[in-house]
Formats: structure tokens, sequence, C-alpha cells
């Protein structure tokens, strides 16, 4: 057990990277588990955490805080009706089948595998991000099932298996087809919801009798930094929402494409370094 100086600097780290990821719940859309994913990782392996679980506690253990992360986002932006909500009826089995999906493809692979697939789609995120442009249509309109209905599989398989709430995916597909940015993030907030529910009693099913697996863990869940974190999120979250109907999206967008950029890179390094 590490010293209790050192302890207290993880759970530092943990409540600066709950703000962090409740902000950008609300302004992405998203549910943080791009920010909380990496960072977990970093402490459960200073925590002396087996590299085998490593890896998939930190996607189990953040679709854990997503969850409330998620509704409390997603009820804040439906509050001002912007929330395309025949998408999301539409995805109601599409997005949680994926995510289903996702836990099953994670009992089944390792620690370096999931490390590939994060670094991979960080990498493709953060392209997204630095050099999107409003002008990248595909089309004038959502594509019609079951088409959609296959994207939504896809973004929950892609986000389950990143631990993420699917707002960036989701963001870029629905840009893509040219419905507003702010429709896109409304709308993105409830799939996490749909994405996160499932994706954690997935990823108890998937990590149930593991070895290795760190004190107060049910699966690939550990709760004491779902316990930790939740209340942080939870309580920035509707920041966010006020930021992303008032700041420069673009900037913003560019500096998160920067940051996943450097998560890619270092999820590569634990690979091939």
């Amino acid at each position: 057990m590490p010293p209790i100086s050192e302890l207290m600097m993880f759970a530092l780290a943990l409540a600066a990277a709950g703000v962090v990821a409740g902000v950008l719940a609300g302004l992405f859309g998203i549910g943080g588990g791009a920010i909380l994913v990496p960072v977990f990782y970093q402490v459960f392996g200073l925590l002396g955490i087996d590299d085998a679980v490593r890896m998939h506690l930190s996607v189990g253990t953040s679709l854990a805080i997503i969850v409330p992360t998620s509704v409390r986002s997603f009820l804040s932006h439906y509050r001002r009706g912007v929330s395309d909500t025949d998408l999301l009826r539409n995805w109601l089995l599409a997005v949680p089948l994926g995510a289903i999906l996702a836990s099953v493809i994670a009992a089944y692979v390792g620690s370096e595998a999931l490390r590939l697939i994060f670094a991979v789609i960080a990498l493709a995120i953060a392209f997204r991000m630095i050099f999107n442009r409003a002008s990248w249509r595909i089309g004038s309109d959502l594509p019609k099932n079951p088409i959609k209905w296959l994207v939504g599989v896809a973004i929950g398989v892609l986000s389950g298996l990143m631990g993420v709430g699917g707002g960036v995916l989701n963001n870029t597909f629905m840009t893509l087809y040219n419905r507003p940015i702010h429709q896109a993030v409304a709308t993105s907030a409830g799939v996490g919801v749909l994405i996160s529910i499932p994706g954690l009693f997935g990823y108890v099913w998937a990590g149930w009798g593991e070895a290795g697996l760190p004190p107060l863990s049910t699966g690939f869940i550990n709760w004491i930094a779902v316990a930790l974190i939740i209340p942080i999120t939870l309580l920035v979250a509707p920041v966010g929402v006020a930021l992303a109907h008032a700041l420069d999206r673009r900037q913003l967008e560019a500096g998160f494409g920067i940051f996943m950029t450097l998560i890619a890179l270092r999820f590569f390094y634990s690979l091939y370094g």
C-alpha cells in the first residue's frame, strides 16, 4: 500500500479529472470518459494494479461514472428543447446492444487490445476535432434505417470499448449529416445514457471473479473511484452546458483534439515503448 501522502495525491488527481470530465460532459455532450480512462490507467498503475486488468478496470469504472453524469447533462440539454428525441427513440435498442457487445468483447481480449483500440479511436477523434470544418457534409439529413440503426450499434460498440459516452462519435455523425452542433451535443448526452447503463452491467459481468482487482470492486468497476468522482462531475456538468451555449467552440474543439492526440500517444507508448 502506497504512503498516505501518495494516496492523497492520487485522490486529488482523480478529483481534478472529475472537474474536467464534468465540464466536458456538458460542453461537448460527452460523459467525460476520454479524460477519466487515461487518468484511471495512470492512477491504477501507480497503485500496483495488475496490468492484466488495469485497462479493463479503467474503462468499466469510467462507464459507471458516466451514468449519472450523462443523465444530468441530458436533462439539462433536454430542458432547452434541442435534443433529437426521434433519433434517441430509434437508438433505444441499437446503442445499448452495441454497449453490451463491447463488454462481451472486453471479457475476451487483453489489456493491450483495449489500449490499442482506445489509442486508434482517440487519434480519429483528435483528427476530427482539430481539422473539422463546418462545410464537411455527407448528406443533407440523417440516413434512413437500417444504416442509421447500424450506426447506433457501432457507436455503442466503439464507445463501450473506450469507456466513453459516445458524444464525440455522435456529434461527428450528426454534424456530417447537416444537423446543428447544439442539437448534436444535446442528443449526445442522451446517447451517453444509452451506452453507460448497459455498459456498467456488462463490465460487472465481464470482470466477475477476475484476479488482481483492487478492494471494493465489482467486476471491472471500482466503487472507490466512482464514489469520489461522481459528486464532482454532477456538480460541474451544468457549467459545461452553459459554456456550450456561450463560448467559441472551434477553439475548444481544437484544444480537446490536441489533448486526445497526447492521450493516444501515451497509450501507443505503453504498447511499444
